[in-house]
């Protein structure tokens, strides 16, 4: 072998490495989603609990990404990559053998979270650091390949090893792979001097839980309600709602006031020339704020559809694990190969115009999912727009990564990595908790109306509407009628009952849906600043025309 030959080998080697920790963080979620009612039964606990621990995984990521990036820079890029990817194999252990789900929180929520802020942000930065030019962007591509592909062997993988094995496989597995990571790590290269900075505690605590109360009220409105107070807690015998409003939305206005504040933090250490968690002045940057929100909408569209779609297949359509796997996998392989296909298209249109072809693409994709959605599931319908989804996300893909990371100097890749990290985790949290709020909250809503209008006996109305006067709690549609006779209703009326609980989660469902067609049509808004441009300059001191706002 040339020394050619072992020069391209180590460089292509790098991509190797980085994108194997790529794979293992994007597939973690997929395999949890695609399995929720399998650990559900495994380990006593509810759709509701799952959609708290999935929540939290993403949630714990992006509040303390951006600690993560910088201390990438303090500890050395490499360095944090490689401790992160230990403190993920833990997490993943403890995952593997949880015997209940508050192991399972401890496990992946908080330890595979706190590794992930670590990983992520480097992942990002070492690519940059270690690739020029058109490397560079073939390199992001690669990269946004490999998580596209996490995603469609993820459901497929989950769903066989959950339906024929054990769903604690794969996070055994996960520790493997990661502990190859590590063993290889030396042979990624970082340049980048490390920095010698004071992380401001004050600033890690005010944006961590200001992104914690934020999303914590949108979980906690399906049962506390957005505004008014539904079935709010109550503390030694005083009910928590403060002036008449629900809790969710008093954690909701604490959480962005202690945003604003995070934000003025920053600003003030900047003036005394301390250093800031994040420089403020970098989402001035239009193209960098521009790129960062898509991607934020972007995955807040995906967590949705990742939560959403397993519900409805194994909860009402009652199938298993790798079935569900493989009614996702149109999405999957249309999101790798649209990848690739954005990565191409890039020499021939702007990022801008590949973008918003990808968000209509969304928006239609959820309009056909919307008319899919019945009892006997249109399967063809269904699959078109599963694969329309996945297109649409593949662009978006292709693009995202490289306008962020090319709209900043070499020094500020690692911050953009990590505020790259945050948005996609927040938006994937946000996804979680705000789909799955309207989720359940619309199916308690649908299902208390279905048992009025239904010809139920009055006392078997009273008795449904006391039992569920605190919400109402996703199950299979076909154990209803069982769980409805071992409550004392006859045969018949435990019979209407599962009917009227069958079309409550449709109509939830369908709900949902258009919520996603709301956020889809939204983003559209957001990526006017996108370049408009075939290639994306990087700033040398100067922004170009496109990066800079209007005047």
């Amino acid at each position: 072998m040339n020394r050619l030959e072992g020069v391209t080998m180590k460089r292509w080697g790098v991509i190797a490495v980085l994108g194997s920790a790529q794979f293992v963080m994007v597939l973690d979620g997929t395999v949890m989603n695609v399995s929720i009612s399998t650990v559900v039964s495994d380990l006593d606990t509810t759709v509701a609990a799952m959609q708290g621990a999935i929540t939290f995984y993403t949630l714990t990521m992006a509040a303390f990404m951006l600690l993560g990036a910088r201390l990438g820079d303090v500890w050395g890029r490499r360095r944090a990559f490689v401790i992160g990817s230990c403190i993920y194999a833990v997490g993943s252990l403890i995952t593997a053998v949880s015997p209940n789900v508050q192991f399972l929180f401890l496990g992946w929520s908080v330890v595979e979270g706190l590794g992930a802020v670590l990983v992520i942000p480097t992942i990002a930065a070492l690519v940059a650091d270690n690739y020029r030019g058109r490397e560079r962007i073939t390199a992001f591509a690669i990269i946004g390949a490999v998580s596209g592909a996490a995603v469609a062997a993820g459901p497929l993988i989950g769903g066989f090893v959950t339906t024929y094995f054990d769903w604690r496989y794969v996070f055994a597995a996960e520790v493997l792979i990661m502990i190859g990571v590590v063993l290889c790590a030396r042979i990624v290269t970082d340049p980048t001097p490390r920095q010698s900075v004071r992380i401001d505690v004050l600033s890690v605590a005010l944006s961590s839980v200001g992104l914690v109360a934020v999303v914590f009220g949108m979980l906690q409105s399906k049962t506390w309600g957005w505004v008014l107070p539904l079935n709010p807690p109550t503390i030694g015998g005083v009910v928590v709602a403060p002036l008449g409003i629900s809790p969710a939305a008093w954690f909701i206005v604490l959480g962005v006031v202690l945003l604003a504040l995070f934000f003025s933090r920053q600003r003030l250490l900047e003036r005394l020339g301390r250093s800031p968690l994040i420089h403020v002045g970098m989402f001035s940057i239009t193209s960098l704020r521009s790129g960062l929100t898509v991607l934020g909408a972007q995955y807040t569209v995906t967590a949705g559809l990742f939560f959403m779609v397993p519900v409805y297949l194994q909860m009402t359509l009652g199938l298993d694990a790798l079935e569900t796997g493989i009614r996702i996998f149109p999405l999957s392989i249309a999101l790798v190969l649209f990848s690739i296909v954005g990565t191409r298209l890039s020499r021939l249109l702007s990022p801008r115009t590949i973008v918003r072809i990808g968000q209509l693409t969304l928006v239609v994709s959820a309009l056909i999912l919307l008319g899919s959605a019945t009892s006997d599931l249109r399967s063809g319908f269904f699959a078109t727009g599963m694969f329309l989804a996945g297109a649409a996300l593949g662009l978006l893909a292709s693009q995202l990564g490289n306008v962020n990371m090319s709209s900043v100097t070499e020094k500020e890749t690692s911050e953009v990595g990590g505020l790259q990290g945050v948005f996609q985790n927040l938006g994937s949290s946000l996804g979680t908790a705000l789909i799955g709020s309207i989720l359940i909250g619309a199916l308690s809503t649908s299902f208390a109306s279905g048992v009025a209008a239904s010809d139920l006996p009055e006392t078997t109305q009273a008795t449904v509407a006391s039992a569920t006067q605190h919400g109402v709690t996703i199950v299979p549609a076909a154990d209803v009628a069982a769980i409805a006779e071992k409550a004392g209703l006859d045969d018949a009326d435990a019979d209407t009952l599962a009917t009227v609980y069958r079309d409550s989660q449709l109509s939830s469902l369908r709900i949902a849906f258009f919520g996603l067609i709301l956020i889809s049509l939204l983003s559209l808004f957001f990526s006017k600043g996108i370049p408009h441009a075939n290639a994306v300059r990087r700033r040398h001191g100067q922004e170009t025309a496109d990066q800079r706002g209007p005047g």
